[in-house]
């Protein structure tokens, strides 16, 4: 097979399965359409990986397929295409792989649910929007995919919607994603109105000899490329759950935990990423906006870290990590080394991919019981699940060893970011020390609130059988937020046995079919840094990107990355022992210490806990304004004013008229007779007058 076919086999293949399970489903049965779906998904991994290796080693040259027109009204063309560079060969991977691996877990995780042909459906929908997304050789077929995800995402997330808590974190997520999405819609707006074009390939050689136009608005002088790329970035910031626009990654934790694995850690929250570094050419010629870039990412780095110290879901824990790692690849694009932050973006899919499949394992083991506080001397009840789990906690806190220029999976790519923004300071200054202070103290955070997660789950003494309620009901998580007070002092060691629960409520070890994806993406975790980073950051970085990324004449932060003095290439080790250190001596040696300062409730503790009361203050302003401002135009403008004095004001003027009219008929002859009579008068009387 051609390079063409393969890649377009690999985009339509998991549209095809979406289709016949989503429609066909019920007729076939769960294990056809789980059967079609998953097969369709790994041919799709197998043949993305073929890709790869020819793009990686076989010297394989960019190209696109158009396939047939999509909307072409005047100067406005737009095709749908496939498209094959450095960015959409390694997303390939990371999309398939990821939603392959998901698809063989769910038989298992989803083997109790009864709707698992619409499950496997959603997921399979999901992946080709994905597909379609990072093939797209125009704005269009970008908007679409992106919109497609964001649809899946909606689909997913309420999929359980049955389930209150799901349905309102399903419309949260929409929502949220609306706004983000209406500033990149006016972001492609003035792409076009600017350079009359959104294909790629045409706009990309206009930049530089257009990067100073612009117009005169409010007395500044706007440049269109730094307003272009700054509202394109809006529609980042909600994709990817970036500070001001994260509230909806933590609650779409209520979807399934396959799902969690799939959209809201490895694929669908990087498009934002992704979509800046396809953009390269346009944010190199915007320096604003790539100030823009770096300090949200730094702050939402830094954020989402402080808030994961505090929550007790597991996979809220791991949702917040999602928001900070993301926060590293936008930061690291932000100081120009895209490079970087998609190396970020490929082992991150691998080791938190690895974390949410794994707290699903652990979920599974504990009858559906999420909470942290409940958990607690795991490991010997689930060891692999133990095992892959520290690889992956290791991979994220970026362990490994400087001088010997050999860790895990996260080592590479996180020290390389962390590396690419002191070089960012050291030759520009500005907003990249700001990021590079974030991304050592973040790092330390990571360390801390992941081995707190490792420690409370599978360390300790087991908190689980202090109560009565594991056996909840098929996919319905519990709400760490509802007795946090109560559970907080459970901390007291308890004997490890059932209390009465019987023997079928103790901990269990997933099934083969939920390890064996687990194992393969531990082997990611393990490897996939030490064996590409030569190719995404290295030196044969020109070679394998070949013009994908595209990186100005003057921008020079990956060469001096490789070059930074030794202390900070230590830095991140020496901050992520500390937070180590730290937790076990929090939550291992002071056994009761973390729940004890919970219950406390302090200033800081509830800050953290409360998420620095975003939902709260979002809730007291946007929420309730927007409710005040739709009951003002309902109540107050359509039904009184609109209706009031138009259909509803004309019917009401109309029976009043027509009541009233009606008592002169009262039905007695001498009313009428006298009716007459004063009408005879009243024509005499004109007539007279008349004649007069």
């Amino acid at each position: 097979m051609t390079p063409q076919s393969l890649i377009t086999t690999v985009v339509f293949a998991p549209l095809i399965g979406a289709i016949v399970a989503g429609l066909f489903g019920r007729r076939i049965g769960n294990v056809a359409s789980q059967s079609i779906t998953t097969g369709l998904l790994l041919l799709s991994a197998v043949l993305s990986w073929t890709i790869f290796s020819q793009w990686t080693w076989g010297g394989l040259e960019p190209f696109t397929i158009k396939l047939l027109p999509f909307i072409n009204i005047g100067d406005f063309q737009s095709n749908w295409s496939i498209r094959l560079d450095g960015l959409s060969a390694v997303m390939l991977v990371v999309v398939t792989s990821v939603s392959s691996l998901v698809h063989v877990y769910s038989w298992g995780y989803m083997a109790e649910d009864d709707s698992k042909p619409r499950f496997f459906a959603y997921l399979s929908l999901f992946t080709f929007a994905m597909l379609a997304l990072v093939t797209a050789a125009d704005f269009m077929q970008l908007f679409f995919g992106w919109e497609g995800v964001g649809l899946a995402s909606y689909l997913l997330i309420g999929f359980w919607f049955k389930k209150p808590t799901a349905n309102a974190a399903s419309i949260k997520a929409f929502v949220v994603n609306r706004v983000g999405d209406f500033g990149f819609a006016l972001g492609i707006m003035t792409v076009y109105w600017m350079f009359g074009t959104i294909q790629f390939a045409e706009l990309f050689p206009k930049i530089p000899t257009m990067a100073n136009e612009g117009w005169w608005f409010a007395g500044s002088y706007w440049h269109a490329v730094d307003l272009a790329c700054a509202l394109l970035f809006v529609g980042a910031m909600g994709k990817s759950a970036q500070f001001f626009l994260h509230t909806w990654l933590p609650d779409a934790m209520e979807g399934p935990t396959p799902v969690s694995a799939l959209i809201h850690a490895a694929t669908m929250v990087t498009a934002g990423v992704y979509m800046v570094c396809l953009l390269s050419p346009m944010f190199e010629y915007a320096p604003y906006a790539k100030q823009i870039v770096t300090v949200i990412g730094a702050v939402t780095a830094l954020f989402a870290a402080t808030v994961g110290l505090a929550q007790n879901d597991i996979k809220r824990v791991i949702a917040y990590s999602t928001c900070s790692q993301l926060g590293y690849m936008f930061f690291a694009a932000g100081v120009g080394a895209y490079q970087a932050a998609m190396f970020h973006l490929f082992t991150h899919a691998f080791f938190k991919a690895l974390l949410f499949l794994g707290a699903g394992s652990v979920i599974h083991g504990m009858h559906h019981e999420q909470d942290m506080r409940k958990m607690g001397a795991l490991w010997k009840y689930l060891p692999v699940t133990y095992a892959v789990m520290t690889i992956g906690t290791l991979a994220i806190t970026g362990f490994g060893l400087p001088n010997l220029h050999l860790g895990f999976a996260g080592f590479y790519s996180k020290d390389t970011i962390i590396e690419s923004a002191f070089a960012a300071g050291q030759l520009y200054g500005g907003v990249a020390y700001f990021a590079f202070v974030v991304s050592i103290f973040a790092a330390g955070l990571t360390a801390f609130y992941s081995w707190r997660l490792a420690f409370m789950t599978f360390h300790g003494t087991a908190k689980w059988g202090h109560h009565d309620d594991h056996a909840h009901a098929h996919g319905h998580a519990h709400d760490d937020h509802a007795s946090s007070a109560q559970i907080e002092t459970h901390d007291e060691p308890l004997a490890d046995h059932d209390h009465g629960h019987g023997h079928d409520h103790k901990p269990h070890e997933s099934p083969v079919i939920m390890l064996v994806p687990l194992l393969l993406l531990a082997f990611g975790a393990i490897a996939a840094g030490y064996v590409f980073v030569d190719h995404f950051v290295g030196e044969g970085w020109h070679e394998f990107w070949r013009g994908a990324i595209f990186n100005a004449v003057d921008n020079h932060v990956l060469e001096h990355a490789h070059h930074v003095p030794t202390w900070v290439k230590w830095a991140p080790l020496a901050v992520s022992a500390v937070g180590f250190a730290s937790a076990y001596y929090v939550y291992i040696m002071r056994e009761g210490m973390g729940a004890a300062l919970a219950a406390r409730k302090g200033p800081l503790w509830t800050f953290l806990y409360n998420k620095w009361f975003f939902d709260e203050i979002y809730e007291a302003t946007f929420v309730r304004a927007t409710k005040f401002l739709g009951d003002l135009f309902w109540k107050g403008g359509d039904q009184k004013i609109i209706d009031g004095l138009g259909p509803n004001g004309v019917s009401a003027l109309s029976y009043a008229i027509g009541r009233r009219a009606g008592r002169l008929q009262t039905g007695y002859v001498y009313h009428y007779a006298f009716v007459m009579l004063l009408g005879v008068a009243g024509l005499l009387s004109y007539a007279l007058w008349a004649w007069a």
